[in-house]
């Protein structure tokens, strides 16, 4: 008897389980993912434990994470923010990093090994041959389908930001990485011409504008008896235009009404190269200004040996100010506009990032086993949860809403533990480094706090730039090959030739030797790789 109700109890299950079956497929045309919302694929349906449908998301899956992530603590698992950042998401991950300062060659054994994390967060744009080529290698996936099934926030900001999708993807139209991006013009700047107001204001001498003007207060730095009248971190500190952009041109490379230049080959170029060599002649360069490094500088500034100098809001004025101001509370760091030849004229070039920098994206290899949950993963990070956990953190630990706006607590700004207000927040947030999410400009609003900071933003943001900036070009995997080639020993003599004259090794005249042997180099060829890209971005 028993085994015959048994019997009949499983032909009733499964006339009952045919029937719903039957009531789904019939229905199927009116149960498609909708495009924002986030639902369970079938996929997920089926897996036992896993409940994707909304956050925290339910898996008895882990997902492994690769990056390099540099806070006081030991590993990026012990990072509070990435501690919550599962919690929220409901997805476990393990970390795993490359030793400190060595992110590129652990990149490389990463991929040699074969065995790849799901996640990778990296440079892609900078990979050798180009994200199609990491791609076709087989190292990470092209995210197009991905995306549409399953990324509905990112998806939707791509959608709402046509520009910003431009920038995103490949010439191929192949989107690779889930970015970081850039959420405001304000947070694009933070760099440029900084000067010693006070020593200024004892001299008469107004914030210079013009290279005259720039020459002048040199000068009476330098009768004032400073050792380093400017100081700038070797070639680098022209590398956005400061100086040499007074005369029309950069260090690097640059686009005029669509054709493509490179900054060096401008007749402008030699004449700043002369006015450099004068200026160090006279003394009014640092003359370790080969070798000169970030702490270097730092010393140089601090010490009072240099009054005008190239550097960051943050990382410059927020980092020197305060230490000035211990032996002289008088000391003022003021922003100079990056310099012109006559007065009143824009500044052609300057420093401001790209929307999508490129840098701390996240890409997930071609050989994750754990695609979607992934891609869920990630593109919590451009809902307005994930956007407010990146850049504030928790309500009521690392900021507090004050009248609609989220206002960084003491543990951020004056952390008990005596941590910089930058070391601090990477321990809670990501918003002052990066990562797949959008940068929030009340970051920036607050971060820097001084009123010399947010001054020198608005300052450097007074260019030009954006008429000439080369977008974010790709070259082809071949073009990318022969162009590192080229380029390796083009940027070798550029440095040379440049630090030579300035330093007055060899004469302004030897320019026009270096212009030849530029040529033999296949400057041209590069030019022409340049151009082909830049159109072909410019018609995504």
């Amino acid at each position: 008897m028993k085994q015959r109700r048994r019997m009949i109890t499983t032909v009733v299950s499964i006339l009952i389980l045919s029937i719903a079956m039957l009531g789904c497929a019939s229905n199927s045309n009116t149960n498609k993912e909708g495009a924002g919302n986030l639902q369970a694929s079938p996929e997920t349906t089926e897996a036992a434990g896993t409940d994707m449908s909304s956050y925290p998301m339910k898996t008895d899956k882990k997902l492994t994470y690769w990056a390099e992530y540099i806070t006081v603590k030991p590993t990026i698992g012990e990072v509070p923010f990435f501690q919550e950042w599962q919690k929220r998401t409901g997805v476990p991950v393990e970390f795993i990093s490359p030793p400190a300062g060595q992110e590129k060659e652990g990149l490389n054994v990463l991929l040699a090994s074969g065995d790849l994390p799901d996640l990778i967060e990296y440079d892609w744009f900078s990979f050798p041959g180009g994200p199609e080529k990491a791609i076709s290698d087989g190292y990470i996936l092209r995210l197009n389908d991905y995306i549409d099934k399953y990324a509905p926030n990112y998806k939707k900001y791509l959608q709402e930001h046509p520009e910003v999708d431009k920038l995103v993807k490949t010439d191929n139209g192949s989107y690779y990485t889930f970015p970081f991006l850039r959420g405001d013009p304000l947070l694009q700047v933070y760099q440029g011409p900084i000067v010693r107001k006070d020593m200024l204001d004892e001299l008469g001498l107004a914030i210079p504008e013009t290279m005259d003007d720039y020459y002048n207060v040199l000068k009476a730095l330098k009768g004032k008896g400073l050792a380093s009248p400017l100081s700038i971190t070797g070639l680098s500190g022209f590398s956005y235009g400061a100086f040499v952009g007074a005369y029309g041109t950069n260090r690097g490379w640059y686009q005029q009404d669509g054709k493509v230049m490179f900054g060096p080959m401008q007749p402008g170029y030699k004449d700043f190269l002369e006015t450099m060599s004068k200026w160090y002649a006279e003394g009014l360069i640092d003359k370790n200004m080969a070798t000169i490094d970030g702490k270097a500088l730092d010393a140089n500034i601090t010490s009072g040996a240099t009054g005008v100098t190239i550097g960051n809001a943050g990382g410059g004025i927020g980092k020197w100010l305060p230490v000035l101001r211990e032996s002289n509370p008088n000391a003022v760091l003021a922003p100079a506009p990056y310099p012109v030849l006559n007065k009143g004229e824009t500044p052609m070039f300057g420093q401001k990032d790209f929307v999508y920098t490129t840098y701390d994206n996240v890409a997930i290899s071609a050989t994750s086993k754990n695609i979607e949950l992934a891609v869920r993963l990630l593109d919590w990070g451009y809902s307005e949860e994930g956007h407010m956990f990146h850049n504030f953190g928790q309500e009521g630990l690392s900021y507090e809403m004050v009248d609609g706006y989220p206002k960084y607590t003491d543990l951020l700004m004056n952390n008990p533990e005596q941590l910089p207000p930058a070391q601090a927040m990477k321990l809670y947030i990501r918003g002052n480094s990066g990562g797949p999410f959008v940068q929030d400009k009340r970051y920036i609003e607050q971060y820097l706090a001084l009123p010399e900071q947010q001054e020198a933003i608005k300052i450097w943001a007074n260019t030009d730039v954006d008429k000439y900036t080369l977008g974010l070009i790709t070259p082809t995997s071949e073009e990318s090959s022969e162009m590192a080639k080229i380029m390796n020993d083009v940027n070798t003599l550029i440095d040379e030739m440049t630090l030579k004259i300035i330093l007055g090794t060899e004469k302004i005249d030897a320019y026009d030797k270096y212009m030849e042997k530029l040529k033999s180099l296949k400057i041209d060829r590069a030019i022409e790789i340049q151009q082909a890209a830049s159109d072909r971005f410019n018609n995504r």
